[in-house]
Order: C-alpha cells, then structure tokens, then sequence
C-alpha cells in the first residue's frame, strides 16, 4: 500500500502518520509547559492569563499555522505569530496594570507557538531541547532570585571578569602557531587560561550554594571531563587560601583522576579496539585503586566537617594563577617538540612521558590510531601506560609546589597508591 503524502518538505515527504506524530509531540510540549505554569500559578498564588489548555492550543495554533504557511503562503504563519503577540502583549498590558510585571507567562505563549511551527517543520529533537530549557528556567524562578540575592559585588564583579577574558578577549587571539618548533597557539592557550579560571570560578559558586563536599566533588568531577591536571592545578592553589578544606581538594583531585583513566579506556575503545584486550586489566586496576583512594578521602573528611560559612572560600575568581598555568602549558608544549624533534620515533616511550606532562587525552588518542600500524601494538599500549604514570607524576609535582601542607600529604598518600598500582598494570601487561 503507497503511503498518503500529506506535503513535501524539502527532499522528504510527510505522510499523515508522521504528521499525527508531530502534532501529538507539539501538544505534549505545550502540555508540559502549561503544566508548570499551573503548578507555578497554585504555588505562588498569582493569577496567569494562560494555563494547561492554553498552552496546548498555542503550541497546536503554531503547528497548524506552519503546515498551512507550508501549503499555501507564509504569510498565514506571521500573521498567526503576530495575532499572538498581540494577545500576549494586551494581557501583560492588563496584568501590569494591576501590579504584576511577571512576563515568564507571556514569553513562555511566544515560545510555545514558535515551538509548534518548529515540531511542524521536522526540528523535533530542537524543540524538545528548547523545551527542556525552557521548562527549567521557568521552574527556577525562586532558586535563582535566591542564588542572585546572595551574591556580593566582588562575587558579581569576579563574573563579569570572567565573561569579559571569556567573550571578549579570547576570541581576538590569533589563532595561528608562533616560536620554535611553531608549537605555540595564542587561541590555544587563551583555552587553557579560561578554563583554570573557570573550574575555580565555577567551584567556588558550587561550594557557596551546595557546601563544600559536594561542590568540590562536583567540581572535581565536571573539571575531569576536561583535564584532570587543570583540576590538580586549580584546586592545590586553593588549598593554599582555605588550607581548612584540603581533604575536600584532595578528594577532587583523586576523583578527577578516576575519570581521567575512564577518559583513556574511551579514547582507546573509540580509536583502536584490537589494544583493549591486553590493556583492559591494567586500566582497571588504576581505575578502582583511583576510585577507592577518592572513596577512602571521602569517607574521612566527615569527620572534621565544618559549616560553610565559616569557611573563608578565597578568591572567586583567581586569574594570575591561570596566567601562570598557560605560561607553564607553553613551557611543555617546547619541551615535548624537542623531545620529539631529538629523538624521533626511537624515543616513542620517552617522547609520550614527556607529552603526557600536560594531560593524557592527546597521547591516548594520537597512539591509539598508530598502534598495530607504525607503531608495534605492545609498545602502544606500554606508551599509554606510561604517560598515565608520568602524568601521575606531574600532579604530585604540581601539588607539592603549590599546595598546601595537608594536601601534600593527603596527595603523596593517594598518587602514590595509585602510581603503584600503574606500575602493577604495567608489569601485568608485559608479563
């Protein structure tokens, strides 16, 4: 049986089962956001012009508008957006009047309506993301006049700073490869600095409004997706300010770790599967000596725990200490390109350990794809190996160099647990 095209659209056609399946998911969009307006309108106890019907009827106005603009002319959709706008514009005018400024309702109407023409038109996967955001945004209306009127000017002016290095100076860097061996890339390092400063930035907000445990470990744990050595770095210097907290630092630095050898296994199953059979045990054996030492300082900062607000937080937004991080990147980055110029392919396992001096991701990566090819399968999966005990090793250093008595100790214990078990895996996979 053919199937009945209701419309073309583009190179595809819409039957009129995919366009049921559309408009069901655009009354669903309009049925959650009207639902939060319901539940927003019963918790608050303030009047909305526009509930759980409406916002459906919107969403659906905005679906069919779409699909007759489609059939027979744009203009039936503008002229649909603009009789909502209208209506949405004489109810705020209404409702000001009596006091109540509040326009989230009147902008959610807006949305809902261009959502549907959005759901109409194919964009289901987009609508549904905006929806999400939208629907959370709405919800936190009391959390985040909380969270705002909570933070100081030093705090505020911190943000702007960021935003300023973030928004508008990083992006006028050259992007192009300056110095000896052209290894030195201005937007690159731009990079690094934002983030060091915005994994210390985003800490200090975490622990202010979730407490120390858990915004550090949160911290620890979203700055690991990234680079675990950022997190050693940004965290041992604020062990330097808050030496009371350097159990909670040491326990994001172990937790960044765990995910820095979950980052390893990703890029090498990614990259080259046939090297996982005889790393996998190794890998693992770092990996849970990682996660337990990480548990193991967990467990134990509960029994000093102190209250958050007497707790000294330190600098919101440490920006020389990031400057200083870029400047010690550029520095690894011309040692790696010697070591790499001097000793060519002979110095594979040397040139990886002096490499992983930044972080592992590019080694795991750049030997996975070479592994079994130019490079013998067994020196690959020695060369990851090695750069995970060489960047083990950097980390203490940093530690050590900048951060605080309690950390140094809390860190030698743990790295050092874990490097012994990287030597472990190393020995198991050339035994």
């Amino acid at each position: 049986m053919d199937a009945n095209f209701i419309i073309p659209l583009e190179n595809s056609q819409l039957t009129e089962f995919d366009f049921v399946i559309r408009m069901l998911v655009t009354a669903g969009i309009g049925f959650v956001l009207g639902l939060e307006r319901e539940y927003s309108q019963y918790s608050e106890k303030v009047e909305i012009f526009a509930g759980l019907r409406t916002f459906m009827l919107v969403a659906l106005l905005g679906f069919l508008t779409a699909f007759l603009g489609k059939t027979f002319t744009n203009w039936i959709f503008i002229v649909g957006f603009l009789s909502v706008v209208c209506i949405v514009a004489i109810s705020y005018w209404v409702t000001s009047n009596k006091g109540n400024i509040d326009g989230t309702t009147e902008f959610a109407i807006i949305f809902t309506f261009l959502l549907g023409g959005l759901v109409f038109v194919g964009s289901i996967n987009l609508s549904l993301a905006i929806t999400v955001i939208t629907v959370v945004l709405m919800s936190l209306k009391i959390t985040l006049r909380t969270m705002i009127g909570q933070l100081t000017q030093k705090e505020l002016f911190a943000f702007v700073r960021f935003v300023v290095i973030a928004l508008l100076f990083l992006p006028f860097l050259p992007n192009e490869y300056y110095g000896p061996y052209e290894v030195i890339n201005p937007r690159e390092v731009g990079w690094i600095i934002v983030m060091v400063s915005g994994i210390g930035f985003v800490g200090y907000i975490l622990m202010k409004f979730l407490g120390t445990d858990r915004g550090i470990l949160l911290t620890s744990i979203l700055g690991g997706l990234v680079s675990s050595t950022l997190v050693t770095f940004t965290f041992s210097k604020k062990s330097k300010e808050t030496p009371e907290l350097s159990q909670n630092y040491a326990v994001g630095i172990f937790a960044a770790a765990t995910i820095m050898i979950a980052r390893v296994f990703l890029w090498v199953f990614i990259f080259n599967k046939s090297m996982l059979f005889a790393l996998t045990l190794p890998l693992l054996i770092i990996f849970f000596t990682a996660f337990g030492v990480a548990l193991f300082f967990y467990n134990k900062q509960f029994e000093k725990q102190q209250a958050v607000d007497k707790i000294m937080l330190g600098d919101p937004l440490n920006v020389k200490n990031a400057i200083f991080f870029g400047i010690f990147y550029m520095g690894i980055l011309l040692l790696v390109s010697y070591a790499n110029d001097t000793y060519g392919a002979k110095g594979i396992y040397f040139s990886t350990s002096i490499s992983a001096l930044t972080d592992v991701d590019a080694i795991a990566i750049s030997v996975s794809k070479l592994g079994g090819t130019a490079i013998n399968l067994l020196i690959a999966q020695n060369a990851i190996l090695l750069a995970t005990l060489s960047n083990t090793v950097v980390k203490i250093g940093i530690t050590l160099f900048t951060g605080s008595r309690k950390l140094k100790k809390y860190v030698l214990i743990g790295y050092g647990c874990i490097f012994i078990a990287g030597i472990i895996g190393f020995l198991v996979l050339n035994s």
